[in-house]
């Protein structure tokens, strides 16, 4: 068959359909430059609902379909079909009262290949039953006269749900000799919807396959009929009709899970007080609020196997790039950035976060993330918009961290959009790329970037509609997504990894991280944090997230900032992801000598009259007192008694920082003697939890030297078994 020049007869591109609620098809794209396309897919992953929308018998929330060049959407069945589109609907929908030839002469007229008489010809049977009515045939017979029907349309392209449904092996065989004919003659471009795989694979040179209402691939026949294993999986040759497609492993439930109540009064809700209607429209919270009942229940043991469904974003092996965001009040802005993304070629999945209920048409849809909150759609759907936003902020959250195949996560808002993607970004692994369009973005961003790599550019103008100024500032954006994931796709794969171990350093303490990296940098991958609050957490969070073979941490400053109200504070959870993980820990004192301020101005006035530093113009350093000391000290020897790891903690006798040497601004023996001293009484010495004073400066090479000995002998021979604590 020669190649037809100019568009391809159907394409479909990011194609959404609702049925109420209910997400039928999901950003379906789909592309037929001409002869024979099989679609297969198992019941109920919205085939039918394709052929209805390229048809126009069902609404289109978001999407194009074009026919050669024009656009579909919009347009009647009746329109549809005068462009040149024939129809075979799954169900043949015949007359029960007319004949078969009334039924075919009814349609004939439109001068083309097919007549009444190679109707005929084609399939003998309708003659043999040319006088019988549609309630008088069989079901093959019904089916051939169905399929019969669209070819007198003469049409360009035919669209056939099930064509070979209930039909005789023999018919079935007449079938695709047909459309294979029609195939190699050109005379029309046939989609065809099957489950018959034998037959997808028979009439078409590739097959697309549904899942979920998404096109999940798109195979070559022969492939496919090769691989029985893809069609076991993908489709269920060969399994019991109400095994599911398997879905990847779900990742360990978040910390942040609340636990249900075990019983007493809880609130039944009705969300649909009438029965519903493929027309009904969603039923808005405030009334399922109000009709909700109160009943006592009894305590009730969990079903493990009660959990929210989880839809892979993509097929076994691949992965899409995700836009995120309030539809309701950012969607054109969203779309923009989706449409540039696909147009480089990337798989793009839009994910809406609105709070309102609405439909948007993105392929996820804000009811399947507010799903994963803890209470359900109820704890997102308030009507009270704080409240609202704070549950689709940690549902959001709950729903990226199992989800796998994200390439890359962009988002474009102000400060209630970033506040609600900024979590769920800081969740995924270093790495995956993160960016943020955001108004807040010129201020400082601490909150929302956290310990992750999040990339966060500044929008210039609102994020409020498309102009001059947005669509260049979203266009880099999309960019440079497009960039990141494609980069990080052809990045060649790095060679045997050394294990990694995390080292926190403050400039006070550079001299002495220098010379440990130095010693074991030819055997182990060091990574060094920079002991500002947030370089804390981010090593804590590579921990947690099993980056980590060990841990160096030998400035634990943060302690200071956070117990005083510094400028560089820790969060309480400081030491967690060692407690948590029980990885080998060699720790120190570094720097809790001094609490970071900014420029003197900003010192709290209670701090009058203590010992200052001027590190720089906008770095002003306090230094802590014996009282300060002691309280730290008991602080951080709680933690370290929690540590069930091995444990090696070093008492600089000589000085915690380079300003607490003999003869520097900070050199207070007292001080520093009350910290050890509340650290010896605090923790519980045992074989492998111990205290290590060493009577050297935290810079001097001696002192590095014995932490470099003291990893040494924790990470020889075999490494101790990570395991995690079941809560935090």
């Amino acid at each position: 068959m020669a190649e037809r020049v100019g568009p391809p007869a159907l394409e479909i591109r990011g194609l959404n359909v609702f049925y109420g609620a209910s997400h039928a098809l999901q950003g379906v794209d789909l592309r037929l430059d001409s002869g024979v396309l099989s679609v297969v897919g198992r019941n109920g992953m919205g085939k039918t609902t394709l052929c209805k929308a390229i048809m126009g018998l069902v609404p289109v929330a978001s999407g194009t379909i074009s026919f050669r060049g024009q656009p579909l959407v919009g347009r009647s069945p009746a329109e549809i079909a005068r462009l040149g589109i024939g129809y075979v609907p799954q169900g043949r929908r015949l007359w029960r009262s007319l004949t078969v030839d009334e039924h075919l002469r009814v349609v004939a007229g439109r001068k083309g290949a097919w007549t009444i008489e190679r109707i005929y010809a084609t399939f003998p049977r309708l003659a043999e039953r040319r006088n019988n009515g549609g309630a008088q045939l069989s079901g093959g017979e019904q089916q051939m006269l169905a399929i019969s029907r669209a070819l007198l349309q003469n049409p360009q392209l035919l669209v056939m749900d099930e064509p070979t449904e209930g039909l005789a092996p023999v018919i079935v065989a007449q079938v695709e000799e047909m459309m294979i004919r029609l195939a190699e003659d050109g005379e029309i471009d046939v989609l065809v919807i099957e489950q018959n795989i034998g037959v997808a694979c028979e009439v078409a040179q590739q097959v697309a396959i549904m899942v979920n209402g998404r096109i999940n691939r798109t195979a070559p026949a022969r492939e496919l009929a090769a691989d029985r294993d893809l069609q076991q999986r993908l489709l269920g040759v060969g399994r019991h009709g109400h095994d599911d497609t398997p879905m990847p492993a779900a990742p360990e439930a978040s910390p942040a899970r609340q636990q249900e109540p075990a019983g007493g009064p809880v609130r039944i809700y009705l969300s649909n007080p009438h029965p519903p209607t493929r027309w009904s429209q969603p039923v808005p919270v405030a009334t399922i609020e109000r009709t909700a009942r109160i009943v006592t229940t009894a305590p009730v043991a969990p079903l493990a196997s009660a959990q929210t469904e989880l839809r892979p974003l993509a097929a076994p092996g691949a992965e899409v790039v995700l836009v995120a965001g309030t539809l309701d009040t950012k969607g054109a802005e969203l779309r923009y950035i989706r449409d540039l993304i696909r147009a480089a070629g990337l798989p793009v999945r839009l994910v809406d976060l609105s709070t309102t209920g609405g439909h948007s048409g993105a392929e996820i849809p804000a009811h399947q993330i507010a799903a994963f909150h803890p209470r359900g759609a109820s704890g997102v759907f308030t009507g009270d918009r704080g409240q609202a936003v704070a549950g689709m902020t940690e549902a959001f959250a709950r729903w990226i961290v199992r989800q796998q195949g994200i390439a890359g996560i962009i988002s474009a808002g102000g400060s209630g959009g970033t506040a609600i993607v900024a979590p769920a970004m800081r969740a995924l692994p270093v790495g995956v790329p993160k960016l943020i369009v955001s108004t807040v973005a010129s201020g400082d961003v601490r909150r929302y970037v956290g310990p992750a790599d999040i990339t966060m550019m500044h929008s210039v103008a609102d994020v409020q509609g498309l102009n001059a100024i947005t669509e260049e500032v979203l266009a880099n954006a999309a960019h440079a997504m497009v960039g990141m994931v494609q980069a990080r796709r052809a990045a060649r794969p790095r060679g045997a990894a050394r294990p990694a171990i995390g080292l926190t350093m403050f400039g006070v303490t550079t001299r002495c991280v220098q010379q440990v990296v130095e010693a074991l940098h030819g055997e182990w991958d060091c990574l060094v944090f920079h002991a500002t609050g947030i370089g804390g957490q981010a090593m804590e969070k590579l921990i947690d997230g099993g980056k980590m073979t060990g841990v160096i941490d030998l400035t634990t400053t943060e302690v200071c900032d956070m117990m005083m109200g510094g400028v560089f504070p820790c969060t309480d959870d400081r030491f967690g992801a060692v407690i948590r993980t029980r990885i080998p820990y060699i720790g120190s004192v570094g720097a809790l000598d001094m609490v970071n301020f900014g420029p003197p101005d900003t010192v709290p006035a209670k701090y009058a009259g203590r010992v200052f530093y001027q590190h720089n113009p906008q770095v002003t350093l306090m230094r802590t007192t014996a009282e300060e000391c002691a309280a730290m000290g008991r602080w951080i020897g709680e933690r370290l008694n929690r540590m069930e790891g091995p444990v090696r903690f070093f008492l600089p006798e000589g000085g915690v920082s380079a300003l607490d040497a003999p003869g520097q601004p900070f050199h207070d023996p007292a001080a520093r003697e009350a910290l050890f001293q509340a650290l010896e009484a605090t923790v519980r010495q045992t074989p492998a939890r111990q205290l290590l004073r060493v009577p050297h400066n935290i810079n001097d090479p001696q002192f590095a030297a014995a932490i470099v000995a003291a990893f040494r002998s924790l990470h020889q021979g075999p490494r101790p078994a990570r395991r995690r604590d079941s809560h935090r």
